[in-house]
């Protein structure tokens, strides 16, 4: 669907911190991973040279919240989900659940806002509507699955 997205990935002996449990800040990196395989199973790449003008997509905001630990080896599935789509922005939505438990269990749930931009002669970012080759092959998810 062009509303949802889903990866999976094993935690690695370096995502974990001194205790063994994934740093936190790793989860970020899942949701790249999972936003960039995202845009690959479009045909489309994160990086979107193939518009004129060249798009790129900064973070404007993230935020995770942890609700059970992940450990080495652990097999996690990151659930995108497109949360919102406006002229120059998408949010997206992360569920991350834990597969090698007797049943998969949600540990974590992340938010991503990114604002697609155009590059100057300079080099400065400018706000930039979501070109149509793109904007319309992303769709918002049902409310049903956002909550």
């Amino acid at each position: 669907m062009p509303y949802e997205f889903k990866i999976t990935r094993r935690v690695e002996f370096a995502d974990t911190d001194m205790a063994g449990i994934m740093h936190y800040s790793n989860l970020f990196r899942f949701m790249e991973t999972a936003e960039h395989a995202f845009f690959r199973s479009l045909g489309l790449s994160i990086v979107t040279t193939q518009t004129d003008p060249p798009v790129g997509w900064p973070r404007v905001h993230a935020a995770c919240d942890f609700k059970k630990p992940l450990r080495f080896e652990d097999e996690v599935e990151i659930h995108l989900l497109v949360a919102a789509k406006k002229s120059k922005a998408l949010t997206y939505l992360f569920i991350f659940r834990k597969l090698n438990a007797p049943e998969p269990i949600e540990v974590a749930r992340g938010k991503l806002t990114v604002v697609c931009v155009t590059r100057d002669g300079r080099g400065k970012m400018k706000a930039a509507a979501i070109p149509a080759r793109v904007a319309s092959q992303i769709k918002v998810a049902p409310v049903k699955l956002l909550t």
